[in-house]
């Protein structure tokens, strides 16, 4: 999982630092700064929840795709599909 914060669209809420100290915090004029952009999947709800409190969307969440290891590569057997 990839964390990110829009600095442009950030209004100084707050409220994504309450919510997730661990992941983001605040410069001199209050704007977002993501300190840690890849969190520990335990993370992964109080994320979610700041996310949908953030009056102007401005946090991204990425998932990795279905089947992706922890470094995005696939998973599979790594044996060619014959057809």
């Amino acid at each position: 999982m990839r964390v990110s914060a829009n600095q442009d669209t950030c209004v100084t809420s707050s409220l994504c630092v309450y919510r997730v100290p661990q992941v983001f915090d605040q410069d001199e004029d209050g704007l977002v700064l993501d300190v840690n952009a890849e969190p520990p999947q335990e993370l992964r709800e109080d994320l979610l929840h700041a996310q949908r409190s953030c009056p102007t969307r401005s946090i991204r969440i990425e998932e990795p795709a279905v089947g992706a290891g922890a470094d995005g590569a696939d998973s599979g057997s790594g044996q060619a599909a014959t057809g």
